[in-house]
């Protein structure tokens, strides 16, 4: 048995609603128990917010969508779906990757058009590899999801299941590049299989192979576009959450937590508004602030290593490329320097690797008839590595222009003049939201920021605060941060799944959203 919180816990303050607060509602709601969410800004979604001007609707946070299903368990847990919330589109092809050379090669989650797609990149053998792969891959995640992925750790002999050994058996614990390797020889393919793991904050040389679940994500499970942008994905889960009976406060900054007289629980959150009694509390910002918030920081023998940051350049034109889908990887020829760059030496990309998103392509009512929305977003050293917050004043604007003079130089002919509207985000922006180093991406996962290693979702000292978002367990992007408040919640009511009689919703498939 996992720990739980002792005590009452009928009413519970979640404090963000993000996509793991919000998860963390939802689960909460379902297994019966009274909800507040307070957030500081005046719409739900925390990182995957939402920015309106000159008739752009723009996505702040994450663009790339997997394992819906992951989502539809909140749902679900209050006898929802997301398939009644959201139109959720499936993406063919789910990534176009761009060479250096000049070649391309479209990622489908369909084995056979991959297959095929392979065969016509690289040759019989390769494809061949990518079947063997495929199936690794498969094996993989059904090796890691419940037992290492959507559990609660108290220890790390928690670790010490059948399920290890099926993970060693597997090859998990040796090195992501190398296992990759062993299926591809093509250097190209093998860069579309383990680029994820720049997000996990490791190279993939050094990336242990047990992260190529997040490939199995992206390139197997399926990659998914909400109609409406990403951000109507924190608004349906909002909206399912109101109608189950939670009360949801927005435009409220928490500044301190009340605690019982021998310090031990949380009775309230209090912010410039109101004292919000609470028998339990759910804390979703990033550490440093969860942290302030709670007045203790858990001793750690090793300082927290972040994730590279990133820089985002979202980009309203007059015009778009034919050449570009949904999302593009835009490789450059440069690989392993390019990861010393961004983890060790602290230096701009010398020869960026970028992804490309154009949400326009599959949802036009995203910005104004005829015209067209561009992301794109640059891995960037973090402020504790590169570049301070305060230096991102003067560079920010060169670094633009530079990003735009590359895409130019790549093939998106008159980029530059095309851009009518602009927003640039750089670590500067993170870190003034909030975030540790200057990065959206939290604590990289180095082994020993993973699993039982990470910050836990229970701290020492309070006995009924509970901590969810991508610093602690299970860690970053959106379906770990979704599974990070379902857990969040299990600490709280016991429940480690949806709550008895939840209705089916959609899941994720290569070949589309069924019900």
């Amino acid at each position: 048995m996992t720990r739980t919180v002792p005590g009452r816990t009928d009413h519970v303050v979640v404090v963000g609603a993000g996509l793991s607060g919000l998860a963390a509602a939802l689960h909460l709601l379902g297994a019966g128990r009274r909800v507040t969410v307070v957030e500081r800004d005046a719409l739900p979604g925390g990182r995957a917010g939402c920015l309106v001007r000159g008739g752009y609707r723009i996505d702040t946070g994450p663009t790339v969508l997997t394992m819906p299903d992951l989502a539809d368990e909140a749902f679900a847990a209050v006898g929802d779906s997301l398939r009644d919330r959201v139109d959720l589109v499936p993406l063919h092809p789910a990534y176009r990757a761009l060479f250096a050379d000049g070649s391309s090669v479209d990622v489908h989650t369909d084995a056979d058009a991959m297959e095929a797609e392979v065969e016509r990149f690289a040759g019989g053998a390769e494809a061949a590899g990518y079947r063997r792969l495929r199936h690794w891959l498969e094996q993989l995640y059904r090796a890691q999801m419940r037992r290492f992925i959507d559990t609660n750790f108290d220890s790390p002999l928690n670790l010490l299941t059948p399920d290890l050994a099926r993970l060693a058996a597997l090859g998990g614990f040796g090195r992501l590049d190398a296992r990759i390797g062993r299926h591809l020889r093509d250097e190209r393919l093998r860069r579309v299989f383990s680029f994820q793991s720049l997000y996990a904050g490791v190279p993939p040389a050094r990336a242990l192979a047990a992260y190529a679940v997040i490939a199995y994500m992206d390139t197997v499970a399926g990659v998914y576009f909400p109609r409406g942008g990403m951000h109507a994905l924190p608004r349906a889960m909002a909206d399912a959450a109101a109608d189950a009976g939670a009360d949801l406060r927005f435009g409220r900054d928490v500044t301190r937590l009340e605690r019982s007289g021998d310090g031990d629980r949380i009775t309230a959150v209090v912010t410039a508004h109101e004292r919000i009694p609470c028998d339990a509390v759910v804390l979703t910002p990033d550490l440093p602030v969860a942290y302030r918030l709670l007045g203790r920081t858990p001793r750690r023998p090793l300082r927290i290593r972040h994730a590279p940051s990133a820089v985002v350049l979202h980009a309203g034109t007059d015009r778009t490329w034919p050449r570009l889908a949904h999302h593009t990887l835009s490789f450059g020829a440069r690989w392993h320097g390019t990861f010393d760059e961004l983890t060790r030496t602290g230096r701009l990309m010398s020869d960026p690797s970028l992804l490309v998103t154009r949400p326009t392509a599959t949802d036009p009512t995203l910005a104004p008839p005829g015209h067209h929305l561009h992301y794109v977003l640059a891995p960037c050293p973090n402020t504790d590595v590169g570049p301070d917050a305060a230096a991102w004043g003067e560079l920010a604007p060169r670094y633009r222009d530079s990003l735009l003079r590359e895409l130019e130089r790549r093939g998106l002919d008159g980029l530059a003049a095309s851009v009518e509207d602009q927003t640039l985000v750089t670590p500067a922006d993170w870190q003034a939201q909030g975030h540790a180093a200057g990065t959206p991406f939290s604590a990289a996962h180095t082994f020993a920021q993973t699993g039982p290693f990470r910050p836990r979702n229970l701290v020492r000292g309070t006995e009924n605060a509970v901590l969810a978002g991508c610093g602690t367990t299970p860690g970053v992007g959106v379906p770990t941060v979704l599974l990070s408040g379902k857990l969040a919640a299990a600490r709280i009511t016991g429940h480690p799944s949806p709550a008895p009689g939840r209705r089916p919703g959609v899941r994720a498939t290569p070949e589309g959203t069924h019900s």
